[in-house]
């Protein structure tokens, strides 16, 4: 939810306007809106390339997930793995257009541990999936906007990582 729904929302449940910080925290927002959207199409523009680039770092430093056996052994599976890599950096898109990270809590990480472990995929290897996109979506950032971004995909890293 953005900052404007949740400053609405926030002050209709107390029955009054929203306060001069709340009227700052929108404002912020706006401001930072170009950012934002800049950052979300660099991103959703080079998804392939990221991907790409993310699922070889991962796989030089696990070669065992690829090897007979991993969990990203045989072209079904891998495809499965970019798929999802590619799923998880347009739930960080969401997180930035958003100014948020609630979508990323709601559409992407409840029950994630549950799910990848009851698929036998290592939740250990899914956080450094995460960390190997991050570091291919913000090499083609500038240093501003990675800044920003890079909050986002620690979430996720941080969430996966949790025990």
């Amino acid at each position: 939810m953005s900052v404007v729904s949740q400053v609405i929302l926030k002050a209709d449940d107390e029955l009054r306007y929203p306060s001069a910080g709340e009227l700052n925290s929108i404002k912020a927002y706006f401001e930072t809106g170009t950012q934002r959207t800049r950052i979300a199409a660099t991103l959703s523009e080079n998804e392939k390339k990221i991907v790409e680039q993310a699922s070889k770092q991962l796989w030089q430093k696990r070669p065992d997930y690829i090897a007979p056996g991993g969990n990203a052994y045989g072209d079904r599976q891998r495809a499965l793995c970019l798929r999802d890599y590619g799923w998880y950096l347009r739930l960080i898109t969401y997180g930035i257009l958003s100014g948020d990270k609630e979508p990323i809590e709601k559409i992407g990480l409840v029950g994630v541990r549950e799910m990848y472990n009851s698929l036998g995929v290592p939740v250990a290897g899914m956080a450094e999936s995460i960390r190997c996109l991050k570091k291919a979506s913000l090499g083609l950032l500038t240093e501003p906007d990675a800044v920003e971004a890079a909050p986002y995909f620690d979430y996720i890293i941080q969430a996966m990582s949790t025990n």
